[in-house]
């Protein structure tokens, strides 16, 4: 959003609508395997990371007919904030750190203020959508207890 690229590049999954012959696709062990990992403190990345390197799973969607993210609420393992919304309050924890120690870093500085403005426009998001409480508000002195 905030750069000069013009255009999307990269590859794409292949459209399958089958989890393949060779995985796992044992629902019942798949879900305990993501409470385990849940309870652990694991984000949804984290967990999907852990699934297709450890227990062969290499996508989640496919063998349980849903999002991980879905199946942790079914489970009623969900985390607080959302976790692209605690990602990028974890940026701007480590922007505000490093602007505290290096005043003069204009383009620091600035990677600062678009974060702030991602953080404010997925919040919006969040709100219309019920994710998040409707009075819950960005503060950048409160962001460190937010964050841990």
């Amino acid at each position: 959003m905030h750069s000069k690229g013009k255009g999307k590049s990269g590859s794409n999954k292949p459209h399958l609508s089958n989890p393949p012959k060779w995985s796992n696709t044992d629902k019942k062990e798949i879900e305990e395997v993501i409470s385990q990992l849940s309870e652990e403190g694991h984000t949804n990345a984290a967990i999907g990371t852990i699934l297709r390197d450890k227990h062969g799973v290499p996508n989640v969607r496919l063998v349980m007919g849903e999002r991980l993210s879905q199946t942790l609420d079914r489970l009623g393992k969900k985390s607080g904030y959302p976790e692209d919304l605690m990602s990028l309050m974890r940026r701007a924890l480590r922007l505000i750190d490093h602007m505290s120690e290096n005043s003069k870093d204009l383009h620091n500085r600035r990677q600062l203020e678009l974060c702030e403005s991602k953080i404010r426009r997925l919040s919006r998001y969040y709100k219309e959508s019920n994710q998040i409480d409707s009075d819950w508000t960005y503060k950048r002195d409160q962001l460190r207890l937010m964050v841990e």
